[in-house]
């Protein structure tokens, strides 16, 4: 990002690497179902979808975020 604002860098770089993180999680979400109508892995299953899920969101929303208020990088006004 090179010659960009740092708050549009990050911006930048969250979009363009939503796609790519959404999907591979959406697979191995999908992946998983077939496992939930076995008693036996059904707990299993559960556990790695929504653990995934809740990764993906922390991956797109909490991390940029996070950078954004550690370095004190200004939105724009």
């Amino acid at each position: 990002a090179e010659g960009m604002k740092p708050y549009d860098a990050v911006v930048n770089s969250g979009v363009s690497r939503m796609l790519p993180v959404i999907m591979a999680a959406a697979t191995t979400v999908l992946g998983m179902l077939p496992l939930l109508q076995d008693a036996f892995f059904i707990a299993m299953a559960v556990t790695i979808m929504f653990g995934l899920t809740f990764a993906t969101v922390l991956t797109l929303l909490v991390v940029p975020t996070l950078y954004t208020i550690f370095y004190r990088i200004p939105s724009p006004k």
